[in-house]
C-alpha cells in the first residue's frame, strides 16, 4: 500500500502558516521552469541573493507540514540558476504536481 501524502495541518501555527503562504506567493511567479525528475520535480529560479533566504525559509516550513518530501536547494556554478528539488517516495509526483500547480507536462531531466 502506498504511503499517503497528507500534509500535517497541525505542524504550523497560524503565524507560520501565514508566512508559508507569503513565501509561496513570492516564489511561484519567480519560477523560470519546472523540471520532471524520476521521483519528483525541480523548480528553477534565476539566482538572486535574497532568493536563497526565501527558499531556505520556505523549505524549513514545508518540511514541517509535508514530512514525506525530500527538499534540496542547488546553486549552479558560475552564478547559474537555483533549483529547488522536491522529491519523495513512489507515487508522490501527482501530489507534488497538485501542490505546485504544475498543469503542463514537464520534459524529463535525463
Amino acid at each position: 500500500m502506498p504511503t499517503p501524502f497528507v500534509c500535517d495541518m497541525t505542524a504550523l501555527d497560524p503565524t507560520e502558516r501565514a508566512r508559508h503562504r507569503v513565501l509561496a506567493m513570492q516564489l511561484r511567479p519567480a519560477v523560470v521552469a519546472f523540471e520532471e525528475l524520476p521521483d519528483g520535480y525541480a523548480a528553477r529560479f534565476e539566482r538572486a541573493a535574497q532568493r536563497f533566504a526565501i527558499l531556505a525559509e520556505f523549505m524549513a516550513l514545508e518540511s514541517l507540514c509535508c514530512p514525506f518530501f525530500t527538499l534540496a536547494l542547488e546553486a549552479a556554478c558560475d552564478g547559474g540558476p537555483l533549483r529547488l528539488r522536491i522529491t519523495g517516495p513512489d507515487g508522490v509526483k501527482p501530489f507534488i504536481r497538485a501542490e505546485l500547480g504544475i498543469v503542463e507536462a514537464c520534459a524529463p531531466n535525463p
